[in-house]
């Protein structure tokens, strides 16, 4: 009986082989851990969970607030990242400087599922260093009960009406610098002195007319769902996650135009973990995966199988999917880093 019971085992452990090789097979990157760099709360957190036991790979998460300190950090050699997400303007910086590997795109078979109008960028041509993860606008919100009237201009941050109400602005320097040439007739890049100055003067007349309650970035979206200020700067992310908590808020595009952006996926060009890197982007690229993220972090997806699926009031939102008269009013962001200095010198005196 025990021969018997010794063929039987044998031959159950011999069955079992090929489904744990073909299991091993489709876990390639097992055991291997990359190190992904995104924006605060940019992520459902369970997206991550699901990465791992699906795929073998674990996942180091690390933040940033901005695109400048996610650039310094990579630029220095200061950390080893496998996965970043750096905004267009600072992609385009990025490739220029030779911090970004080329992506091979056989590896990343979900590209298919990204919308038309957002591949090939003049960013990056062919999307050698990059797919888009989200994408959205910077606007204003503003709550319906605390001012007077509905917020047409970016001309209503500087209303002194709305002093004691606050106003909210944002701590970045291409947005806030941005917006101030904007409101002045001049492009969001732009890299003229005597355009920056002005722009430079019209937010320290801000601040100085007490208007500015404060620079902040991702505290204003609790903020205004609580009622805390009559109006602030923000991405149309953070907008819609506000507006859902609170149905007083708005937001608005200002008439001037403003800024539209996309946020890629890209790997540097000293990763590591290259292929499992890879494997992430692609994964991101996934119709469900993309779909949990647009749920958790309220933007604009690039994934047509999400776009498709929007409901008729995430369709009719300004925040949310914006229409070609709004969209062609906007600018993307370009490199400016031959003139980024004076860009700092102006927030550097805006902050002081």
């Amino acid at each position: 009986m025990k021969k018997i019971a010794i063929v039987l085992l044998v031959a159950l452990l011999v069955a079992a082989l090929p489904l744990a090789a073909l299991a091993e097979a489709d876990k390639p990157f097992a055991g291997t851990e990359i190190k992904v760099y995104n924006w605060y709360d940019y992520i459902d957190p369970d997206v991550l969970g699901i990465f791992e036991e699906e795929t073998g790979i674990k996942v180091n998460y690390v933040n940033f607030s901005q695109n400048e300190d996610m650039y310094t950090r990579l630029s220095t050699g200061a950390e080893v990242y496998d996965v970043v997400f750096p905004s267009e303007y600072m992609i385009e910086r990025l490739i220029k400087e030779d911090l970004l590997a080329e992506l091979n795109l056989d590896n990343i078979p979900n590209m298919a599922n990204v919308l038309p109008n957002l591949l090939n960028p003049v960013y990056d041509p062919n999307n050698a260093h990059s797919i888009p993860y989200m994408w959205g606008t910077l606007g204003i919100v503003y709550n319906t009960e605390m001012v007077d009237e509905p917020i047409t201009s970016w001309t209503a941050l500087l209303d002194a009406k709305y002093a004691d109400k606050k106003i909210y602005m944002m701590d970045s320097v291409r947005d806030t610098v941005g917006l101030a040439l904007k409101t002045l007739g001049y492009s969001m890049n732009s890299h003229d002195p005597d355009e920056l100055a002005a722009a430079g003067e019209w937010l320290m007349a801000q601040r100085d007319s007490g208007v500015v309650a404060g620079y902040i970035l991702d505290q204003a979206k609790d903020m205004m769902a609580g009622n805390e200020a009559a109006m602030a700067v923000m991405y149309s992310g953070d907008a819609l996650y506000a507006m859902e908590k609170n149905d007083k808020l708005a937001y608005v595009i200002p008439e001037e135009g403003s800024n539209i952006w996309v946020d890629g996926m890209c790997i540097p060009k000293v990763c590591q973990n290259k292929e499992a890197a890879e494997c992430f982007i692609n994964f991101m690229c996934r119709p469900d995966i993309a779909q949990k993220n647009m749920e958790y972090i309220y933007y604009s997806s690039p994934i047509k199988q999400v776009v498709e699926g929007l409901s008729e009031e995430e369709l009719a939102s300004t925040a949310m999917n914006p229409t070609d008269e709004m969209v062609a009013r906007c600018e993307y962001y370009v490199d400016i880093s031959d003139v980024a200095y004076l860009y700092d010198d102006i927030w550097m005196d805006v902050l002081m």
